[in-house]
C-alpha cells in the first residue's frame, strides 16, 4: 500500500509540473491519475490535516476565498483548491501537491470547496473539522435532475462527517434540514431583513414545506426561496441564526456595508464585493471563521481586503477598458447577476456567453426562467448585448423575445471575435459566462492582458 501511495503522489506531481510547463490548466488530470493508482489516497493524505469544506449550489468559490483571507491575514498555514477543481480528482490533486513524497502533509489546514455531488465520498475521506453549506438550488438538471438529489447528496456527506461543526444557512428551508438527525454542533447564519427592492419580485423554486408539503409563508424574502420562512401547518420554520445580518447600511457597484450580529456582538462590516448573494457568502464565511477561532476584528479586516475569485465578480482591465466577469450557471445565479447589473448607474455593455458542455450542465432550459425581461428597465443605459458560446443562438433568441430594440443583440461565433468587439468600444463591459465559457474567454484575455491564470 505504501508503495502505491508514493507512486500515486509522484505521478500526480509530475503531471501537474508538466501541465504548468506547458501553460495548461489540467487541474483534474493529475488527481485523476493518482486516484486510478490508489483509489483511497485522499483518505491517507487528509488524515493529519484540519479540513474546512465548503459546499452548496451557489457561492462555494467566493465563500472559500473569503475564508482564505482570514488565514492570509493571520499568516496561518493552509492550502486550498483555488483553481475551483472541486470533484474528487481535483481535490485529491491539491492534497498530493501539498504532501511530501511519502504522503506527509506540508501544511496544517486545508480550505476546500467541494461539488455537491462529490460531497458524500469526499467528506468521508477528509473527515472535515467544519462543513459550510451555502444554499441548495436547482442546478445542472441533466446531472442532478431534481433539487432533492442535491440535498440528499450533501446530507450523506454530512452524515459521513461526524466530527464536523456544521455551518448552515438558516434562511434556506432545504439547507436547514441538514441538522436533522445528526449529533454535530450546528452554527446557523442568515439575514434578518429584506435587502434590495429589485429582489422582491423573484419566483421561488421551493414553495412548499419539505416536511408536510404545505405552502411556506414568509415574513420577508432575500432572494429565491431564502428568507424568513415558516410552515403554517407543521411549524417548521427558520432557526434564529448565531451570525446574522440585521441591516444594510449602504452599497454601491463595488462594495457594501452591513450591520452584523456575531453571537452577542454587533458590528459594521464592509464587504469588498456587491450583491445580496455576496452578503450571504460573507456571513457564512464569518460564521465559519468565528467558529474556528478568528476574532471580530479579523472578520472586519478580511471582508475589506478580500479579492474575489476568478470569474466571481472579478474586475478585469482590458487595456484600459473596465470589465467585470460574473459567473452564471443557473436561474437563481443569473437573476442575481441581472439585479446587480440593474443597480449600476453608468452605461453598460452586457456580454452573455452560454455553453452547454458537461461542466456547465447540458440542459440550458433555465435561461427561459431567468428574468432577462428586467433588462428592459435599463433603457438607454444598456448599450448592447454581445452573445457568444456553443448555445449563443439560443441565448440570442431568448433575448429577442423580451422585446429589446432591433440590433441590440449581436452574436459572435468565436470568443476571440467577441473580445475584439468589446475592445472596439468604450462602454464598461459586464460579462456573464457559464463555467467553460468563462475558462475559454478568460484564457484568451489572459494571453493578451496581464491577469492571473485561473489556477493562481
Amino acid at each position: 500500500m505504501r508503495i502505491r501511495i508514493i507512486f500515486a503522489i509522484f505521478a500526480c506531481k509530475l503531471i501537474h509540473f508538466a501541465l504548468r510547463v506547458l501553460r495548461r490548466g489540467g487541474t483534474a488530470l493529475p488527481g485523476k491519475v493518482a486516484v486510478k493508482i490508489y483509489p483511497e489516497i485522499l483518505k491517507h493524505l487528509a488524515k493529519d490535516i484540519e479540513c474546512i469544506v465548503i459546499t452548496g449550489t451557489n457561492g462555494k468559490t467566493t465563500s472559500a476565498r473569503m475564508l482564505e483571507q482570514f488565514f492570509i491575514d493571520s499568516g496561518a498555514d493552509y492550502f486550498s483548491n483555488k483553481s475551483g477543481s472541486n470533484l474528487m480528482q481535483g481535490i485529491t490533486g491539491e492534497f498530493a501537491y501539498n504532501a511530501t513524497a511519502t504522503g506527509k502533509p506540508k501544511r496544517r489546514h486545508a480550505i476546500i470547496e467541494c461539488d455537491e455531488g462529490a460531497s458524500k465520498k469526499v467528506f468521508e475521506y477528509m473527515n472535515p473539522k467544519l462543513v459550510l453549506v451555502t444554499n441548495v438550488f436547482s442546478d445542472q438538471l441533466d446531472r442532478f435532475g431534481d433539487v432533492g438529489v442535491v440535498l440528499e447528496s450533501i446530507r450523506t456527506g454530512v452524515r459521513n462527517s461526524p466530527n464536523a461543526v456544521l455551518c448552515l444557512n438558516a434562511d434556506d428551508p432545504l439547507t436547514s434540514t441538514l441538522a436533522n438527525g445528526v449529533q454535530n454542533k450546528v452554527v446557523y447564519f442568515g439575514i434578518e431583513t429584506a435587502l434590495y427592492e429589485n429582489n422582491t419580485d423573484e419566483s421561488s423554486e421551493t414553495t412548499n414545506c419539505i416536511s408536510c408539503n404545505t405552502e411556506y409563508e414568509y415574513d420577508y424574502r432575500t432572494y429565491g426561496h431564502l428568507g424568513g420562512f415558516r410552515c403554517p401547518s407543521c411549524g417548521y420554520a427558520r432557526k434564529r441564526p448565531d451570525v446574522a445580518v440585521t441591516g444594510l447600511i449602504g452599497h454601491d457597484a463595488d462594495r457594501q456595508t452591513i450591520k452584523l450580529r456575531i453571537y452577542d456582538e454587533t458590528v459594521d462590516i464592509t464587504i469588498n464585493l456587491p450583491g445580496a448573494y455576496n452578503i450571504y457568502n460573507a456571513t457564512g464565511a464569518i460564521a465559519a471563521a468565528t467558529e474556528i477561532g478568528f476574532s471580530v476584528q479579523n472578520a472586519k479586516d478580511a471582508m475589506l481586503s478580500f479579492e474575489c475569485g476568478f470569474g466571481r465578480m472579478e474586475k478585469l482591465d482590458l487595456g484600459g477598458l473596465p470589465a467585470r466577469m460574473i459567473l452564471i450557471k443557473n436561474q437563481i445565479g443569473c437573476d442575481q447577476a441581472i439585479n446587480y447589473i440593474l443597480s449600476i448607474p453608468e452605461h453598460v455593455l452586457l456580454s452573455i456567453c452560454l455553453n452547454d458542455r458537461i461542466a456547465d450542465g447540458t440542459d440550458i432550459s433555465w435561461i427561459e426562467d431567468a428574468r432577462f425581461e428586467k433588462l428592459l428597465g435599463m433603457g438607454e443605459k444598456l448599450r448592447g448585448i454581445y452573445v457568444s458560446g456553443t448555445r449563443a443562438d439560443d441565448m440570442a433568441r431568448r433575448l429577442e423575445r423580451i422585446g429589446l430594440p432591433g440590433g441590440m443583440v449581436q452574436v459572435f461565433s468565436e470568443m476571440d471575435k467577441l473580445l475584439e468587439a468589446m475592445l472596439q468600444q468604450e462602454t464598461p463591459v459586464y460579462i456573464l459566462p457559464t463555467y467553460t465559457a468563462m475558462l475559454e474567454l478568460r484564457g484568451i484575455i489572459s494571453r493578451r492582458f496581464d491577469i492571473k491564470k485561473y489556477w493562481e
